[in-house]
């Protein structure tokens, strides 16, 4: 990997003509990535995946660097593997379609992953209120929905062969957002088997339903929210919004461009995609991009 290195920094001295310092910076910054991969044991390149460097830029901020140092990091990462692929000596430049980290910082703070994991986990039982409480929370995270938009989720709304759900958003604008085989799975078992047992007879639109058969309130969500992150040992606020902007990050750092972010979060923007192009084309990149993120 350092003759790697090495080439690059060749070729930015000696066909590029950069300055001393510049080739410096870029040696300093490949030298601490090489040795995250090494710590790794990611020692073929051509095995190297997103996940690694966002890892190591996520790593790099913890340890207290700026963010922009961090999108100097990442820029020297993505000039190198840039032209390693057009030199024929990299396969994939897995960097090529990542945003620079210094628009992270236009999202709120989230959850990690883990945190994510432990939160799904946290109501236990098969109590139908317990089932019932797992996938209205898997469907909060692998959707991304506001709150208000999780509440007037209406059974018509849920198109399980094609994969995606309709909300509507700030001024009953609609979007379409697909979801995960999992979150499909949850979906379909709670409203075969969970939701006729609360509902006792009950007729009621929304998807999910309160423990006396009405459509859940805001509040109600919030509170649940707040209640199973305590549950699960999570010391840092969490609201619904939380969850709404996890989703979102982890798309983001799973290699999904920040510019298409807005179509999953954002009806305005959604509609005007439907608008342009029509709804199976938008279905088909959304689902397309859907799949870069941890969202299950």
């Amino acid at each position: 990997m350092q003759t790697l290195i090495d080439q690059f920094l060749d070729y930015v001295s000696l066909e590029l003509g950069l300055s001393s310092n510049t080739r410096a910076a870029y040696a300093g910054d490949l030298h601490k990535f090489k040795e995250f991969l090494e710590r790794r044991r990611r020692l073929v390149l051509n095995t190297l995946t997103r996940e690694d460097i966002t890892d190591f830029l996520m790593a790099e901020r913890r340890r207290g660097m700026s963010l922009n140092t961090i999108s100097r990091l990442f820029v020297s990462i993505r000039v190198w593997l840039r032209f390693l692929h057009q030199e024929g000596l990299l396969a994939r430049d897995v960097a090529e379609v990542m945003d620079a980290p210094r628009l992270w910082k236009v999202l709120p703070a989230t959850m990690s992953l883990r945190e994510v994991d432990r939160l799904l986990s946290a109501p236990q039982g098969d109590g139908a209120l317990a089932r019932r409480d797992r996938t209205l929370l898997e469907t909060f995270y692998a959707t991304g929905l506001r709150v208000s938009e999780l509440c007037g989720l209406r059974l018509t709304d849920l198109h399980f062969d094609a994969g995606f759900l309709r909300c509507r958003g700030k001024g009953q604008k609609e979007r379409v957002v697909p979801f995960s085989e999992n979150c499909s799975r949850l979906l379909r078992e709670y409203l075969d088997e969970v939701r006729p047992m609360i509902l006792k007879g009950k007729s009621v639109g929304e998807v999910f339903v309160s423990q006396r058969g009405r459509s859940l309130s805001r509040k109600t969500v919030w509170r649940m929210v707040r209640r199973y992150a305590r549950l699960a040992g999570i010391d840092k606020p969490v609201t619904p919004h939380t969850l709404r902007h996890s989703f979102a990050t982890h798309l983001l750092y799973n290699g999904a461009p920040l510019r298409v972010i807005p179509l999953m979060t954002i009806s305005a923007w959604s509609s005007w995609a439907m608008r342009r192009w029509g709804w199976w084309p938008v279905i088909t990149f959304l689902t397309s991009i859907r799949n870069c993120g941890k969202v299950v």
